[in-house]
């Protein structure tokens, strides 16, 4: 890690600091006058948002257009403010470049997976970079893992190894004597990651919500032999099945963070409460219903809006998240000014819909379908819905004389008192959890054969 980056991110980190003593007052007065100026640059300097922002440029925010990935590729030359930037020459650079080298020696680039085969590029200059490696330390600072050039900690990430994927771009740039890292991809053999953690001993964990727990159940089994001091969870629904299998293993439970490639973090939780908190000071949230309207604190939304107020190069002004999640009604308790993220259901994508015993439809979201497995006495599982809106449970593993009807019964069970009545489900053991290219083995696959998304 070049020592001026190091430098520049304490001071940035520091800023951040500060804010985390202000009053709600103090903190709604910042978004105000950042969200002012991230406006007015990008009515200056994106030719794109002179036209989707036409005569709405005193409105709040609430009242401006809603920023889809679709919408913002299909006009990519025209959203970015450097008028060098070409989306087919970003492309490009991300067919042949490798992690680390940064485009136009100015650009960290960052990338969706594509998973809906629309894959997002989104570029951040030195400044914006600063605040995202911010955002993740300050992650790590919420759990007790304070960032120093004085002290060395090894930190070890399980997940994807793309290049692109804004991990291994945040691991890239952190890489120093100081904080030696090894990356290991999601994707590999289990018992090859087992060894390599072995052998490299993390202070600091960081994988996938999933991965934490096929690694607990490792280290309980006593194959892998490690003592981090905290492991974090992120990129998936943190379950409370993979909570309880991380404290079994190492005494506490994981940290989680609601991350996004788009803004960096958005949400961590907090070693004073344990309790998730946005990071309101760099991220405005918006959480709202399928049609935008507005959702109140403690319903879940189908979808969250963030403006993310240091964005400049691509700014990005009430940009549309999938993800359904509550925020909580509570008053602070801890100190933080911060807005409380209670819950996070999971992408709309991973809904299921089941039809109903009077011929309609119903939509269970991922949440259900998690609460109803941690209940179950089962290692690692996925559900699959199938075109007949039938499902298949796959299972490594069940605890406590469970059978296959007994786990069907009580799926279909819980599954009839949301509304559902699927035509069958089936349990089906498999020695692992199919993963993805980029290493997840995602809990839930639905069948959408219209989305678009």
């Amino acid at each position: 890690m070049n020592i001026q980056i190091m430098l520049k991110l304490l001071h940035t980190l520091e800023q951040l600091r500060k804010h985390e003593s202000w009053t709600p007052q103090q903190l709604e007065s910042y978004q105000s006058k950042a969200l002012q100026e991230l406006r007015q640059y990008a009515y200056e300097k994106s030719p794109f948002y002179q036209t989707f922002h036409r005569g709405l440029a005193g409105r709040p925010l609430h009242e401006l257009p809603v920023l889809t990935k679709a919408l913002m590729m299909e006009h990519f030359d025209e959203l970015v403010t450097d008028r060098s930037l070409h989306l087919e020459d970003v492309r490009a650079f991300a067919a042949q470049g490798e992690v680390g080298q940064r485009y136009k020696n100015r650009y960290w680039v960052n990338a969706t997976s594509g998973s809906s085969g629309h894959p997002g590029f989104f570029l951040f200059d030195e400044s914006e970079w600063l605040h995202v490696l911010a955002s993740f330390a300050r992650s790590q600072e919420w759990s007790g893992v304070r960032i120093s050039l004085t002290r060395r900690q090894r930190m070890a990430t399980v997940a994807s190894i793309s290049p692109w994927h804004m991990s291994s771009q945040v691991a890239a740039t952190v890489k120093s004597w100081w904080r030696p890292s090894l990356r290991l991809p999601a994707s590999q053999p289990l018992s090859k990651t087992v060894d390599e953690l072995n052998a490299w001993q993390p202070e600091v964990l960081i994988s996938y919500a999933s991965m934490a727990g096929v690694l607990g159940e490792e280290q309980i089994a006593g194959r892998l032999q490690i003592q981090p001091k905290v492991v974090y969870a992120a990129s998936e629904v943190l379950t409370s099945q993979t909570r309880s299998r991380v404290k079994e293993a190492w005494g506490d439970e994981p940290f989680n963070q609601y991350v996004a490639t788009e803004t960096a973090s958005i949400a961590a939780e907090h070693q004073s409460c344990r309790r998730m908190h946005f990071f309101d000071d760099l991220v405005i949230t918006e959480i709202v219903d399928e049609q935008y309207r507005p959702i109140p604190p403690g319903e879940y939304g189908a979808k969250i809006l963030v403006t993310t107020l240091f964005s400049r190069t691509q700014p990005l002004i009430r940009y549309e998240l999938n993800d359904s999640v509550r925020v909580s009604t509570d008053a602070h308790n801890c100190g933080l000014p911060f807005a409380v993220l209670e819950s996070i259901q999971g992408r709309v994508e991973d809904s299921l819909i089941l039809p109903t015993a009077s011929g309609g439809e119903v939509l269970i979201r991922p949440l259900v379908i998690n609460r109803i497995m941690d209940i179950a006495p089962v290692s690692g599982w996925q559900v699959i819905q199938q075109p007949d809106s039938g499902l298949v449970v796959l299972l490594t593993g069940m605890r406590d004389g469970l059978t296959d009807e007994a786990l069907v019964d009580q799926i279909t069970k819980s599954l009839g008192q949301e509304g559902a009545r699927v035509p069958y489900v089936r349990v089906q053991h498999v020695p692992e959890i199919p993963k993805t290219a980029s290493g997840k083995a995602p809990l839930i696959k639905a069948y959408h054969p219209a989305s678009t998304s």
